[in-house]
C-alpha cells in the first residue's frame, strides 16, 4: 500500500465505523429476537403437549434449513409484494432473527434438558406451580449454562449481519463495497479494515460473554462438558 492509500483508508475510516454501528444494531435486534423466541421454542418443545412439541419442531426445522439470503429474501420481497410496507433494516431483523432462534432453540433446550428432573420435582413439592418452578428453578439455570455456546451464536450472527447487503441495507460491507467502486485501489486495504473491525468486535464480545459466564458460574453446577473439563485439569 502506497502512502496515499493510507490517506485515503484513514479518511474512510469513519465512514465506515459509522456503517458498522449499522451492522451492530442489527445484530442487538436480531440476537434479542432470536433468544425470546428461542427461549420460548425450547420450553415447548421439552415442556408442551406433543402436538405442541411437534409444531416447536417444524418452526425450528424451517428456520434451520432453509439459507440465510433465502429468508431474507422471503422476509423483504414476499411482504412487501402482499402489501406491507417493510424496511430493509427491519426485514433482515425479522429474517435473521427468526433464523437465529431455531439454532438458540437447540441451545436452551439442551441446556433445560440437562437441569436435574429432580429440581423440578422439588420445587412442586414447595408448592410451586408448574409454570413458576420453571421460571424461577429451571430457566435461571438453563441460562446460565447456555452462555458458552451462545458465545457461537452470537458469532455467527453478528458475521451474518453482512448479508442484510443482500437486500439494500447499507451496512458495512456494502458501504466498503460503494468505496472500492469509487476507488478501485482501495478495494484490498477497504475489505482488510473491514475484516480487522469484525475480528476485533468478535473477540470482544466473546470476551464479554466468558467474563459473563465466570461471574455467573455457581460451584457444583457446572455443566456435564465443565464438570469433565475440570476433572481432566
Amino acid at each position: 500500500m502506497t502512502a496515499e492509500l493510507w490517506v485515503q483508508l484513514g479518511e474512510a475510516m469513519p465512514v465506515l465505523l459509522r456503517a458498522m454501528l449499522i451492522n451492530i444494531q442489527l445484530l442487538l435486534a436480531l440476537i434479542a429476537l432470536g433468544l425470546v423466541t428461542g427461549v420460548f421454542v425450547a420450553l415447548i418443545e421439552v415442556y408442551a403437549p406433543r402436538p405442541a412439541a411437534a409444531l416447536a419442531l417444524a418452526y425450528e426445522w424451517f428456520f434451520r434449513g432453509v439459507p440465510e439470503l433465502v429468508l431474507l429474501f422471503l422476509f423483504y420481497f414476499g411482504l412487501t409484494q402482499m402489501g406491507m410496507d417493510i424496511s430493509p433494516f427491519f426485514a433482515a431483523v425479522l429474517a435473521l432473527g427468526f433464523r437465529s432462534s431455531g439454532y438458540q432453540s437447540q441451545i436452551f433446550r439442551g441446556a433445560i434438558q440437562s437441569i436435574p428432573p429432580g429440581q423440578l420435582m422439588a420445587a412442586r413439592s414447595l408448592g410451586m406451580g408448574s409454570l413458576k418452578a420453571i421460571r424461577h428453578v429451571v430457566l435461571p439455570q438453563a441460562l446460565r449454562l447456555s452462555i458458552p455456546p451462545w458465545s457461537n451464536e452470537f458469532s455467527a450472527v453478528f458475521k451474518d449481519t453482512t448479508l442484510a447487503y443482500g437486500i439494500g441495507v447499507v451496512e458495512i460491507v456494502r458501504q466498503a463495497r460503494y468505496m472500492s467502486v469509487r476507488n478501485f485501489p482501495l478495494t484490498l486495504p477497504v475489505f482488510i479494515a473491514v475484516a480487522l473491525l469484525f475480528l476485533v468486535l468478535t473477540y470482544l464480545g466473546n470476551w464479554g460473554l466468558g467474563r459473563l459466564e465466570q461471574r455467573l458460574r455457581v460451584p457444583g453446577l457446572e455443566s456435564r462438558a465443565e464438570r469433565e473439563e475440570a476433572r481432566a485439569l
